[in-house]
């Protein structure tokens, strides 16, 4: 019987995220790619992925899921066999004055999305998300954005607040014990390189990979890439 990964979607993500990797693994694994719902919080999203999974699995998230990936370790460490993170982070906000500058900026990109429309704002956003050497490679730019506007805006909403009330896992991180790959974009402006360095640093064992010409969307933007490091994890 093949194991089971998980592999976590993002913020406005889907299946089409991984998409590749599920195509590519599906020889060795028997992968499975979560839904979120309206789910507002990283702890109801860790919640309901527990609920419906596996007793044992291997688990990689993406930007928002790696932040649930992160929750799914600390309240169910003996289920996870290995973890990877991709284009994410383990802060929460540094402090007050911090959380609410966030929170203005989230405002207004609800408030944008509102205004033009989740389709229209998708196809903004996409562009946002790409390394700038990816900015005319219109098929890319497409399925990002058609991603994205297969959300709500209730959806983007839902993900906005647990983006806003997130934990901070920096006491997590030293405590992991499973195999961990911990995967960036050189090109990625949300979720930099040296982020990525200080989260790998402090995971004990933790592999560094770093994307060249990648942006935010790792899984779509360098598939083969993405995949090889995968192969790698969970050849361990």
């Amino acid at each position: 019987m093949k194991p089971d990964l998980l592999l976590l979607p993002g913020m406005l993500s889907d299946a089409a995220f991984w998409g590749a990797q599920t195509a590519a693994l599906a020889e060795i694994r028997v992968t499975r790619v979560p839904h979120y719902g309206l789910a507002d919080t990283i702890e109801t999203m860790a919640e309901g992925v527990l609920r419906d999974a596996p007793d044992i699995f291997d688990l990689a998230g993406h930007s928002m899921g790696g932040r649930v990936a992160q929750e799914i370790v600390r309240r169910a460490p003996g289920r996870v066999r290995r973890l990877a993170l991709f284009a994410t982070d383990y802060r929460g906000p540094a402090d007050a004055p911090a959380r609410d500058a966030e929170a203005a900026q989230h405002d207004a990109m609800l408030a944008r999305a509102r205004a033009i429309g989740i389709a229209a704002w998708a196809a903004e956003w996409a562009r946002g998300m790409v390394a700038p050497q990816r900015l005319g490679d219109a098929p890319l730019l497409s399925a990002v954005a058609a991603m994205i506007a297969r959300h709500s805006l209730d959806q983007l909403a839902a993900h906005v607040r647990a983006g806003l009330t997130r934990p901070d896992f920096s006491g997590l991180l030293p405590r992991i014990g499973c195999p961990t790959l911990v995967c960036a974009g050189r090109e990625d402006s949300l979720r930099t390189v040296d982020t990525h360095r200080a989260m790998a640093a402090l995971i004990p064992g933790a592999r560094l990979v770093v994307l060249e010409r990648c942006g935010h969307m790792v899984a779509m933007e360098q598939p083969d890439a993405v995949t090889a490091a995968l192969r790698e994890w969970l050849s361990h």
